[in-house]
C-alpha cells in the first residue's frame, strides 16, 4: 500500500458548549491521531489545522456558529476532503465529522473507524542525501 492522505475527522464543537478548553482538547485529540498516522508513514490532515488560522486571519467574530465560522470552517474541511484518499473517524458524536464520513463514503474513499484499522504503507526508499 502506498502512503495515504487521510483526513482525521472528529468532534470539534460537539459536547463542548463552545468552551475554549474543551474545543482545544478536541483539536488535540485529532492532532494526536494525526501524529500516529504521520509516524506510520501517511500524510494526515485536519480541517481544523487549516480553518482555524483562516478564521483568525479573517478577523471579525470567529466564534463557533457565527457567520464567519459558517463561511470558513466546514467548507475548508469539505474542500480538503476532495483531495484526501481516506477518512479516519475518531471521538464521540459529531454531526460535522459524520458528514465528512458520509461524503467520503459516497465518493468511494476509504473509511477507518480506528487507528488500528489503518494499514501501514510500504516503506519508501530515498536516495542518500535526498530531501524529497
Amino acid at each position: 500500500m502506498t502512503p495515504l492522505m487521510i483526513l482525521v475527522a472528529g468532534p470539534y464543537r460537539s459536547g463542548t458548549g463552545d468552551d475554549p478548553v474543551k474545543l482545544a482538547a478536541n483539536v488535540r485529540a485529532m492532532n494526536e491521531a494525526a501524529l500516529v498516522l504521520f509516524r506510520a508513514g501517511h500524510l494526515p490532515v485536519t480541517g481544523e489545522a487549516l480553518a482555524l488560522p483562516l478564521l483568525e486571519t479573517a478577523g471579525g467574530d470567529p466564534a463557533p456558529g457565527g457567520a464567519l465560522f459558517d463561511e470558513i470552517f466546514h467548507p475548508v474541511a469539505e474542500r480538503l476532503l476532495d483531495r484526501c484518499d481516506a477518512v479516519l473517524r475518531i471521538g464521540g458524536p459529531s454531526e460535522g465529522a459524520d458528514r465528512m464520513v458520509e461524503r467520503a463514503r459516497a465518493d468511494g474513499k476509504r473509511i477507518y473507524g480506528a487507528l488500528a484499522d489503518v494499514p501501514a504503507p510500504a516503506p519508501t526508499h530515498r536516495l542518500a542525501g535526498s530531501s524529497a
